[in-house]
């Protein structure tokens, strides 16, 4: 079982601080981990498309519509991070959307489905490799209040870049290859 302290223990260790008993506990590095460890958790979920916090929903239209512009809004998730394409052959960019506050705009009717990265809270769903990567990034974002050291935040920089290459990695070859469909051009010319 893992737990937020537990992410942030190991965070403080490859900094070679004291280790905590709670993110509540009143000590000076367990106030640091409780302010840090949400957000960071939160930027790091939003910056990759991880296998394991991967939602998929179909969202009822509000019964009010957009003053201007679009026909249909939608409130997003609670869990909301961010959209992500709804099938591998989709471009967010050639979508006719926005969001606007916890609503997404469009033309599109309801039902609609959307795919999104969700905000995950417990350590447990979380792949192993990712809370390796969260206690990085915390070591590395910590690093200059705790130990006070340009050398030891540049180590724990590069920690977290050689950790997060390994966890992007391995969470994109555990995904079904993406084949693109048959371009109409090209198979005419067969």
């Amino acid at each position: 079982m893992s737990s937020e302290t537990e992410i942030c223990n190991r965070a403080l260790q490859k900094l070679g601080a004291g280790r905590i008993t709670s993110l509540t506990q009143d000590s000076a590095n367990a106030r640091s981990c409780n302010v840090a460890y949400e957000p960071i958790r939160d930027a790091e979920l939003r910056a990759h498309p991880w296998s394991f916090s991967v939602k998929r929903v179909q969202l009822a239209a509000l019964a009010t519509a957009p003053t201007f512009y679009f026909d249909n809004q939608f409130q997003l998730p609670s869990d909301f991070l961010r959209l992500l394409p709804r099938d591998r052959f989709d471009n967010l960019a050639d979508l006719d959307w926005t969001i606007e506050g916890r609503n997404l705009l469009t033309d599109d009717a309801a039902p609609l489905d959307v795919r999104y990265v969700a905000k995950i809270t417990d350590p447990n769903t979380m792949d192993a490799l990712f809370r390796e990567a969260l206690s990085s990034k915390i070591a590395y974002e910590l690093c200059e209040e705790i130990t006070q050291s340009n050398t030891k935040k540049e180590a724990a920089r590069t920690d977290y870049i050689m950790v997060i290459r390994e966890a992007r990695r391995i969470n994109a070859i555990e995904k079904t290859a993406e084949y693109l469909p048959e371009d109409e051009w090209l198979t005419a010319r067969a």
